[in-house]
């Protein structure tokens, strides 16, 4: 029976390198994804492809490529990503550039494009917004961008194609593992339990190191070898669509029931309904079972018919976040802080500071979980204490005003701060939108090498 290995290079846009040149160099694999986009990276991408039309792909797209490129001079993978961003076009001709200067032959480069909606983003502005039930005209602020999550039609067209290396915009991330399967078994796209099955192994695979360990890891109750050599994970895939999931021996890392059923688990708001472009997966019945050292099987994901829309994330410039920080230690640390944030309200008071929001947060103390819970955990006297206020503000002024009273604290404040930092966040925010799946026309191009 055929076993197709796929491999995971990246769960994110800044995600490490080496694990995925270890796997393509002793993976033994068929294909290795690298899935790099999330909500806000492609609005700022397309804020790059807006400043100079030849970026907009991966921040690291090159730092990434200049090592997998010199992988496959020696180990025929095929790679399969969404680091085109923006951009796909683009990443593929520099990958083509990159590719010739190192001295490779016989290689097929496709790119994926018609997730990008942004021009056509007038037709649909009256549409409601999945978070807040408004319409896009409702929206107060500039609209950047508009991405589809677009599914396997691309992919697999560029595979039937030959293609050896596919770069992609906003598809959805399981599709990058479910596309090969579909190739490679031949499975019918309105077979609808495999499509769920290969939704599964995609997810599973996604997030890389998540699911061997990465995110699992909690010390003293849920212990991870090794995290800093963490192994990202290979699935083997039978046709049938049960599959093993796995890493290489002599990496960090686990795979266990538990690592594969918190991933399973990872942002799925309905496990019997995961909406994705090729199917709606069903996970309600699957079973996980341990088989050996670092080998869980999986089994029992089925799926449905698609819903016939392509959830969209609009990305609009939403505001600035001005932040400035301070810190206090010894015996008194908590209230010189407090005195510093009565300082703070009455100084913004005082300059007329303009915001929506305000936040105080002393950092050690209360940040994460507020007052109602924090002062129930901390009952005992705390000796260092960095107090952050941070602004949500309509424009660069405002917001530098905030660290700017921060930074004052040092000679106008209570004694002893030190370690004042001051910054300013150009905030992109995101609203999804279901866009018929009929809306989009996908295409493909090629480059040889």
């Amino acid at each position: 029976m055929k076993t197709l290995r796929i491999g995971s290079g990246a769960g994110y846009a800044g995600d490490r390198i080496e694990p995925a040149i270890d796997l393509m160099q002793r993976g033994n694999l068929d294909y290795i994804i690298f899935e790099c986009l999330a909500e806000r990276t492609i609005s700022l991408a397309q804020k790059e492809k807006q400043k100079d039309p030849t970026k907009g792909y991966n921040d690291l797209f090159e730092y990434r490529f200049d090592k997998i490129l010199d992988s496959l001079k020696s180990h025929k993978v095929k790679v399969i990503t969404n680091m085109g961003a923006a951009n796909p076009r683009s990443g593929a001709y520099k990958c083509q550039e990159m590719a010739k200067a190192k001295g490779l032959t016989n290689l097929k480069i496709a790119y994926v494009e018609g997730d990008d909606m942004t021009e056509k983003l007038s037709q649909y502005m009256d549409y409601q917004v999945m978070e807040t039930g408004k319409t896009l005209n409702d929206i107060d602020g500039e609209i950047l961008s508009a991405n589809g999550y677009i599914g396997i039609a691309g992919i697999v067209e560029a595979l039937n194609q030959q293609a050896d290396i596919v770069i992609t915009g906003r598809v959805a991330d399981p599709s990058l593992a479910l596309a090969p399967l579909v190739y490679e078994f031949g499975w019918a796209m309105d077979d609808y339990e495999k499509l769920g099955k290969g939704t599964w192994i995609g997810h599973l695979l996604e997030c890389a190191g998540q699911v061997t360990g990465g995110y699992y890891a909690d010390p003293g109750y849920k212990d991870v070898s090794e995290l800093w050599n963490l192994g990202f994970p290979i699935i083997e895939v039978e046709e049938s669509g049960d599959a093993i999931v796995t890493k290489l021996n002599h990496t960090g890392g686990l795979v266990s029931e538990q690592t594969v059923k918190e991933q399973t688990l990872y942002e799925i708001q309905d496990p019997q309904n995961y909406f994705t472009p090729d199917v709606i997966a069903d996970f309600s019945h699957v079973k996980v079972e341990q088989v050996g050292k670092d080998r869980v099987k999986i089994t029992g994901a089925t799926g449905h018919a698609p819903n016939g829309f392509y959830k969209t994330s609009v990305g609009y410039h939403d505001c600035y976040i001005g932040e400035g920080q301070i810190s206090y230690g010894g015996f008194n640390a908590l209230n010189k802080a407090k005195l510093a944030k009565e300082i703070l309200e009455h100084r913004f008071e005082m300059i007329g500071l303009k915001y929506e929001e305000i936040r105080y947060d002393y950092m050690g103390y209360n940040a994460l979980y507020m007052d109602s819970i924090s002062q129930k955990l901390n009952q005992n006297t705390m000796h260092e204490i960095r107090l952050r206020v941070a602004a949500r503000v309509k424009d660069n002024e405002n917001a530098q005003k905030v660290g700017n009273e921060v930074e004052a604290l040092y000679t106008n404040g209570p004694s002893g701060g030190g370690g004042a930092t001051k910054n300013i966040k150009d905030i992109i925010s995101i609203a999804s939108i279901l866009i018929p799946s009929q809306h989009f026309k996908i295409t493909v191009g090629y480059l040889e090498v």
